[in-house]
Parts: C-alpha cells; sequence; structure tokens
C-alpha cells in the first residue's frame, strides 16, 4: 500500500495548474444516462472516483473513450471522455461499485427517468457521517416513482415515467439536488425544486443539461424550475475548476510560507477560503487565470473561526485544511462542522504531530503550536489526507502519511505539484 513521505518546514514557490473538479465531473458524466447521444466532456481530472465511475456507467451499457489531452487554441484542456450511452443494458448498479463512492448513487435518477427502473446499491465512499438517501428517495416518490430498500439495494419503478411536481428539500443536499435535477430533465412536466443546493457544481451541472436540450431557470438559486423533455441530446463541455483543489494549495501556500500562483482556475470559486485565509494573515492576489497565495515565513499565521456552511459558505470538504492551519497558528480557532457530524477523524492523526485540539460535539477549539513534529500518521478520508499532507508540510521532521489512496479518490499528481513547488515530498510503495 502506497506512503507520502514529507520532510517539511521547506517554503513553497512555484506555479500549479489546478485539475477539472472531480465533485463536478461526477454527475456531468452521470447525465450522459440521459440521452442516447454522445455526451463529451474536457478538462477531466486524473483521479480514481472518475475510473470507478466509468467502470459503472460501462457495466449499464454506456460506451465510454478517453482522449489523453485535449486541447483549444493549442492549449492543453486536461483529459477528454466521450460517453455514449445509446442503450441501457442494465438498470442495475452494484454494490461492489457503488460501495466506492457516493456518487455511484446518482445513476438512480436518471435510470428510473429514462428507463421507468433502476436497481441501485446504497452508497459508500468517505465514512465522514450519514448522508441518507431519504431526499433522493422522497422526491422521486413525488414524482411518482415506487421504491422500496432490499438487501442493500434502492430498487425503483416507475413503469409511466417520472411526473413534474413541486419539491421541497427538507435540507440542502448537493447529492439530492443533482439526482433529483438529472430526473426533472425527462419527467413529464414541470418540476419546481426548493432549497436546492446552490454549490458551482450544481450549476455546472445546469450548464450542460442545457446544452443537452433542457429547459431549467433558477441556476445559482435555491429553487430551481425544470420543464421535463421527452428527449435530450449530446453536447461538449468543459468541466469546472476544482475549487477545493485551488482552496487546499492556497493554504500549502499558506501553512509552509512561500508563494504560489494558481492557474486554470477561478478565485471567485472560494470567496470563502480566501476570506479567512487573509485573516490568517495570508497574501491573495486575484489574476485573470486564478490567484496568487503567498505567506512570509517570518509572518505570522492568525488564528481564524471557522464555520462549515451549504455554498456560499464556508465548505465542509475544506474543514480539514483550514484545521491543519490553525495548528500552527499564534492564537486560537473555534471550527464547527455544521454539515457532517463525523468530519473531525483527522483531529486524533494531527495530535501525533503535536497539535493541541479538543473536540466538543461538532465543534473543535484548536491552540496553535510553535511548531508541529512529523510522525507516521493514517489517512482516515479523502479531505482528512490532505489535511495531513499540509501539516506535514510545515512539521519539523519527516512525516509518513499512510492509506493515501484516499488521496488518490480526488487529487490529481499531488505529490507532484508540490515536489515542483520545492516541496520536499515522494510517493513509497509498500508490499
Amino acid at each position: 500500500m502506497d506512503s507520502i513521505r514529507i520532510k517539511g518546514g521547506k517554503p513553497l514557490n512555484g506555479t500549479i495548474k489546478i485539475s477539472g473538479a472531480k465533485n463536478a465531473a461526477l454527475p456531468l458524466m452521470v447525465a450522459c444516462l440521459l440521452t442516447e447521444e454522445t455526451v463529451t466532456l474536457s478538462n477531466l481530472p486524473h483521479v480514481a472516483d472518475i475510473s470507478t465511475l466509468i467502470n459503472l456507467l460501462c457495466q449499464h451499457g454506456t460506451n465510454a473513450h478517453l482522449n489523453g489531452e485535449s486541447s483549444k487554441n493549442g492549449s492543453s484542456n486536461g483529459r477528454a471522455i466521450s460517453l455514449t450511452a445509446s442503450e441501457i443494458t442494465s438498470t442495475e448498479a452494484p454494490y461492489e461499485i457503488v460501495r466506492k463512492m457516493r456518487a455511484g448513487a446518482l445513476v438512480l435518477g436518471p435510470l428510473l427517468a429514462r428507463m421507468g427502473e433502476a436497481k441501485v446499491s446504497l452508497p459508500g465512499g468517505c465514512a465522514i457521517g450519514t448522508r441518507p438517501m431519504n431526499l433522493h428517495l422522497d422526491a422521486l416518490e413525488a414524482m411518482g416513482a415506487k421504491i422500496e430498500i432490499d438487501a442493500g439495494y434502492m430498487i425503483a419503478h416507475a413503469p409511466n415515467g417520472l411526473k413534474g411536481t413541486d419539491i421541497r428539500f427538507d435540507s440542502v443536499s448537493v447529492g439530492a439536488t443533482q439526482n433529483i435535477l438529472m430526473a426533472a430533465c425527462l419527467a413529464n412536466g414541470v418540476s419546481v425544486l426548493d432549497n436546492a443546493a446552490r454549490e458551482p457544481e450544481i450549476t455546472d451541472l445546469v450548464h450542460l443539461l442545457q446544452k443537452m436540450g433542457a429547459r431549467i431557470e433558477g441556476e445559482g438559486t435555491e429553487r430551481l424550475v425544470v420543464t421535463g423533455q421527452k428527449t435530450l441530446h449530446g453536447a461538449n463541455h468543459a468541466v469546472m475548476p476544482d475549487r477545493i483543489e485551488t482552496g487546499t494549495y492556497a493554504i500549502a501556500a499558506a501553512i509552509a510560507g512561500g508563494r504560489i500562483e494558481l492557474t486554470n482556475t477561478n478565485a471567485d470559486l472560494i470567496n470563502s477560503v480566501i476570506e479567512i485565509l487573509e485573516q490568517s494573515g495570508t497574501t491573495i492576489e486575484r489574476t485573470e487565470d486564478g490567484l496568487i497565495a503567498s505567506r512570509d515565513p517570518n509572518t505570522p499565521i492568525e488564528g481564524v473561526d471557522v464555520l462549515t456552511h451549504p455554498y456560499p459558505g464556508y465548505p465542509t470538504d475544506m474543514q480539514a485544511q483550514i484545521m491543519a492551519l490553525m495548528c500552527v497558528s499564534q492564537g486560537s480557532a473555534m471550527i464547527t462542522e455544521n454539515i457532517f457530524e463525523n468530519r473531525f477523524m483527522h483531529v486524533p492523526e494531527l495530535l501525533r504531530l503535536g497539535a493541541n485540539i479538543n473536540v466538543h460535539g461538532r465543534s473543535a477549539l484548536v491552540r496553535g503550536q510553535a511548531e508541529l513534529i512529523g510522525a507516521p500518521v493514517m489517512a482516515t478520508d479523502l479531505r482528512a489526507s490532505v489535511s495531513l499532507v499540509l501539516a506535514g508540510l510545515a512539521a519539523k521532521g519527516e512525516t509518513v502519511i499512510n492509506r493515501v489512496y484516499h488521496l488518490d479518490r480526488g487529487y490529481e499528481r499531488l505529490e507532484e505539484k508540490l515536489a515542483a513547488c520545492g516541496a520536499d515530498i515522494i510517493r513509497t510503495s509498500g508490499e
């Protein structure tokens, strides 16, 4: 099993090109199930979750063609994939695939809308808390589907198709919004989705669906109005930049000191993160192609309180990273997790590096330390793993991060990108 070794204390200087967003690419890929024609996506990140979803889509009968590096006007635009689901050969999404990532459950709505039936395993992914499927299922039942749970599978039928209706989600859910949004595109009539998630990844999905012929109003708001169509057609679309990767590398510049220019991204995607970083003493300069994050290693990091909220609030996917930064601040910070109830699993590993953190329910009080000390640690989930990388960049001595397969699910060539900026970081293969 691979591990990552870091010798900390080296300032970072250089340029990092941000990859396409994994969290946007996955639902965009699933949207191919809504049409018989080809959907082509560029700026696709090369991460494990993409490969897992390709396997799932092919299991449903989709033909997938990866085109390596695509280009536009002579410049690299990331990998491209063409997905053609001209014939759905199976409406079952098996446990063996769906257990590996939560996004596998997104095939439920499109399959049900197009084929009138679906059998989808209850999903897996990071064990960061309960993310119940009831919001998805209640909405589909309101659209006329008959659903039962049997032996760990969601079995849904809508032989006469789905019907548009008014749906109000009891709580904000990115996955439920994506699933029902796609299903509504082929439903009979108008669907109104209230209390919908507003994340940029939702808007990116709306843009693709509109290119495919869907009629959707209210993009970027909590109220989406979808007028169902009998069929959708193919389309070409570039995956949006990864805002979580953008924020992660901005924090890398802050925690290690130095100057990193982030390209192929958009600073507006992480306004809430930038606000916290600037309060911490990090300098952020917005550019036409992204941003520059910098901090003089002699400038202390200030403690800042952070509360996670649905977009446009501070993202839960950046909570572990900002906690790592606060561990080496000169003050204290209260970090409150309002999205998932079990997203402090990185705390025991940060404590192994010398951090001073006390967890009280959904809040963690972080008292900054003069320095962290390298030690062997173990990744527990995707974002927790990268928080340990960040802490290792600042720690004195060597940090060894084990179980980095979590990292590979969402970060493309992380150690290469950091090494190019001067980090002493390598990946080692285990037995």
